[in-house]
């Protein structure tokens, strides 16, 4: 079955199964462990040296497209088949230093889905439960 005929949550769950490949941004994210229920998603993540900014330390950036992903995708797990999104606003805040080499744990929910927009707030934290930076994303809903 084409992934368009799916909806958003039985795509997510076909990733989780390995019917559909991850997005090739899952991987150089360091992204894995998705787990998705309908707007609502957590999934692990771990920033390596390939995340660095020129002083060394996580650039802001992988937060941010962490956070877009999990916002992302749970929007996805909304719509119905067929229906796609995009990013329209990101809105992320920086609580500490992203720490290299350590499992995180990105999630995000809904807060409201309408016709032509969605919006999720996202976390992500330590294994300890830190909070390490949190956002939220505005996705228009494109519609056929």
């Amino acid at each position: 079955m084409k992934s368009s005929q799916l909806t958003g949550l039985e795509h997510l769950t076909a990733i989780i199964t390995g019917d559909i490949a991850p997005p090739t941004i899952f991987e150089t994210m360091g992204m894995h462990n998705l787990k998705v229920e309908h707007g609502n998603v957590t999934l692990g993540c771990l920033a390596t040296e390939q995340h660095c900014n020129p002083m060394g330390g996580i650039h802001g950036g992988f937060a941010a497209t962490v956070l877009d992903s999990v916002t992302g995708c749970a929007v996805h797990s909304m719509l119905e088949a067929g229906v796609g999104y995009g990013t329209v606003d990101l809105a992320v805040k920086m609580m500490r230093p992203v720490p290299m080499n350590e499992e995180l744990i990105a999630e995000a929910r809904v807060t409201h889905i309408s016709r032509s927009l969605g919006i999720a707030e996202g976390t992500i934290r330590n294994a300890e439960g830190k909070l390490l930076a949190s956002g939220s994303a505005t996705c228009f809903i494109k519609r056929p």
